[in-house]
């Protein structure tokens, strides 16, 4: 491979975003003209049943002929879901109805002693101990 096909494959500037079990990576790269453009890869990492794991990858490719639509679309995209839904991260495990799999199995594991009322509870306090 000649030092020019080589400077193909490189990346000229890179930065990585990680997010929980998404990795972004930014890579500036050259085209062939000598010209450059980014690439956007979204990593997601999944476990398999035997314990091990895999990597799913996303790339896109961004031309310098559409950075300007580009960065603006983004940018109201992004600013509509703020003004919509503030900068909280809403999701199941927020929500006040939402159950988790193990909360169904500690119900069901209830006996009725464990359902009664609080009022057979003695107040009692660490220093009466």
């Amino acid at each position: 491979m000649s030092d020019y096909e080589m400077m193909d494959k490189e990346e000229i500037y890179s930065k990585v975003l990680r997010a929980g079990r998404r990795t972004y990576f930014f890579d500036v790269r050259a085209t062939k003209a000598g010209d450059y453009y980014l690439t956007i890869t979204e990593s997601k990492k999944f476990t398999n049943d035997d314990g091990s794991f895999h990597y799913k990858k996303h790339k896109i490719y961004l031309y310098k002929e559409d950075f300007t639509e580009f960065r603006e679309i983004l940018a109201e995209m992004t600013d509509y879901i703020i003004n919509e839904k503030g900068e909280e991260v809403i999701s199941e495990r927020h929500q006040k109805d939402f159950k988790r799999e193990d909360d169904f199995v500690a119900q069901e594991a209830k006996t009725p002693e464990d359902t009664k009322g609080t009022d057979s509870f003695t107040d009692i306090s660490f220093d009466d101990i």
